[in-house]
């Protein structure tokens, strides 16, 4: 018998929207809350745009790292309660940024295209599940970002793949791993859900 336990979303729901690593709630913690965590994501997101632009994502030295460290900027802003007027945008600044990464280091490498778009896909179902979850008033466990890796791990592991000549088979071991792990946890995490969830969501009887 399947048994998960189903995680109330936080106060802010944007923040079950960041999908944030280890490295990014460090970060968080370490300014307790108190950095709003818009200018930061922004200017994460520039520094990797104009590095991507530049062609660091076809580096062969420790250079392949900068967009991934620079975007780590937006950890720094993880711990706020995102209750300000356009902090919804941090979530879709980050997303951009971390397909942007995922596949100019793809293409830059020559990645078989199935192989960069199976990663891009893996991200998206999890991105979309987290969505619909927090629709439905429920959020992912917390051990699942940890295994999930967050964006800031998921840049930093195609960032060693590059490092290490090895991006094709770090693409295929990241997408398999990913799809795994989020289809695993999803299909368990709704098929224990009760179905008062589902009509507390769409205004249906609790009963």
């Amino acid at each position: 018998m399947i048994s998960v336990q189903m995680t109330p979303v936080p106060r802010g729901t944007v923040m079950a929207y960041r999908d944030d690593g280890v490295l990014s709630r460090a970060m968080g913690m370490l300014v307790a809350g108190q950095l709003p965590p818009l200018p930061p994501a922004m200017a994460g997101a520039f520094v990797t745009g104009v590095l991507l632009l530049v062609g660091v994502a076809g580096a062969d030295d420790l250079a392949v790292f900068a967009p991934a460290v620079a975007l780590l900027l937006a950890g720094s802003g993880s711990s706020h309660r995102h209750d300000g007027r356009l902090d919804w945008l941090v979530p879709p600044i980050l997303r951009l940024t971390e397909y942007g990464f995922v596949a100019s280091v793809g293409f830059a490498r020559d990645v078989p295209p199935v192989l960069i778009f199976a990663v891009l896909g893996a991200m998206a179902f999890h991105h979309y599940d987290t969505v619909y979850r927090v629709r439905q008033h429920v959020y992912p466990p917390p051990w699942l970002a940890t295994r999930g890796l967050g964006w800031d791990g998921r840049m930093l592991v195609v960032a060693v793949g590059g490092l290490l000549d090895a991006v094709t088979v770090m693409f295929g071991l990241l997408a398999a791993y990913l799809w795994v792990l989020f289809c695993w946890e999803s299909l368990t995490c709704w098929l224990a859900a009760p179905r008062a969830v589902d009509e507390a969501a769409d205004g249906g009887p609790a009963d």
